[in-house]
């Protein structure tokens, strides 16, 4: 059964929106074990516009479960996760004024930069991913790197998925099936929801890890996050 990792950085949008500290970004952090996430995304960002440095730093003290981190490694990033030594550092080559992530690794073009990157998370003890489109070349050149891990950005999955799903999904069965014989464990995240992740996880051989986070909070306004974790769980197992 893949782990859901929840992203919790619609939570600071939230919260950073009036100031203060409501809601409790520690607090909902805590819930969301209790309710049955299997791990805790953050995702901070140069502007710190939803999670903030601080929070990154803040969160172990509550942590029970898995921690991913995941960023533009540029050198205040590669600082922070140094610092934290997370579970998971999840390396997105994020535009500075990106909105959301938009786009995977070119692998095979940065590869000495990944190769650089990596070795010093692996040599702190920390689990490194990195988020690639899911084409076999690519997922080549992240073997190359010696991540232990690649995650799949499944927007284009998650936009097709209504049209046709059989076809939405073959290129990341295909890609899934290329990390399997290099030996890399496989994550996926980006636009997953209650309605597209049962087919998704069904048609990804060994998938490890989902993160999720716009759906799952836009979700949970209506159902409520005591609802909607188990009913992801129940859709991943």
């Amino acid at each position: 059964m893949a782990q859901l990792s929840v992203n919790i950085n619609k939570i600071a949008t939230l919260r950073n929106s009036r100031g203060g500290n409501v809601p409790n970004l520690l607090k909902v952090t805590t819930d969301l074990q209790s309710f049955g996430a299997q791990g805790i995304t953050v995702h901070p960002r140069p502007d710190q516009r939803h999670i903030r440095y601080s929070d990154a730093f803040a969160l172990p003290k509550v942590l029970t479960t898995e921690f991913n981190i995941e960023g533009n490694p540029i050198p205040e990033f590669i600082d922070l996760v140094t610092q934290i030594k997370p579970d998971q550092v999840t390396l997105v080559p994020d535009a500075q004024d990106a909105i959301t992530s938009n786009a995977g690794w070119d692998t095979v073009k940065h590869k000495d930069f990944l190769v650089e990157v990596i070795s010093e998370f692996k040599n702190q003890g920390i689990r490194t991913s990195i988020f690639v489109d899911p084409v076999g070349k690519m997922v080549k050149g992240a073997e190359k790197t010696r991540t232990d891990r690649i995650e799949l950005y499944t927007e284009a999955y998650a936009q097709n998925f209504m049209i046709n799903p059989e076809k939405a999904v073959f290129p990341y069965t295909q890609a899934a099936m290329v990390a399997n014989d290099l030996g890399i464990g496989i994550n996926a995240g980006h636009d997953l929801n209650l309605r597209n992740i049962a087919f998704f996880s069904q048609n990804i051989p060994n998938l490890l890890e989902v993160s999720i986070g716009h759906a799952l909070v836009s979700e949970s306004l209506y159902l409520g996050f005591e609802n909607v974790i188990p009913m992801y769980l129940q859709r991943l197992s």
